[in-house]
């Protein structure tokens, strides 16, 4: 995705710039990324596949915790492993209910105004259903016509 332009909301195009990985486990972690980033933080938390890049983010922070439950507290290793999969359990529940808050205080460490990423979300929502609409509408009319063509032939 790098090298690729994104409309953000005020309307000027920005160059979308993947951070490396290290940044990225950091901004996983709750960091923030470099002013050069921000425009990718914008697509970050606006994309089709939203959700499920914060659940991945979510899972990042929750994989240090779980590791050392699993590696360090005594007991047999089921009981060690239960408790980390009811700590995931528990952690993506609490991620999943405070979703929207968490991508806004995202959008707005990066420099957008808050609400911005609801306000993009909703926008491109619109203009998946529009388009949904159009190619339905084309898809019948060309039934319609195929239909129509067997009728007078």
């Amino acid at each position: 995705m790098s090298g690729q332009a994104s409309v953000d909301p005020g309307g000027s195009a920005e160059q979308v710039r993947r951070p490396g990985v290290l940044r990225w486990i950091g901004y996983a972690l709750g960091a923030g990324l470099p002013a050069r980033h921000r425009s990718w933080v914008l697509h970050d938390t606006t994309t089709r596949t939203w959700a499920l890049r914060h659940m991945a983010r979510a899972m990042i922070q929750l994989a240090v915790p779980i590791a050392l439950v699993v590696l360090l507290v005594p007991g047999p290793l089921w009981i060690r492993a239960m408790a980390a999969l009811g700590g995931v359990a528990l952690g993506l529940f609490f991620s999943i209910a405070y979703m929207t808050e968490t991508l806004e205080g995202r959008v707005k460490k990066a420099g957008y105004p808050a609400g911005t990423a609801a306000r993009v979300r909703d926008r491109a929502a619109r203009e998946r259903d529009q388009q949904d609409s159009q190619r339905r509408r084309a898809a019948a009319a060309r039934r319609a016509a195929r239909y129509q063509g067997r009728r007078d032939g």
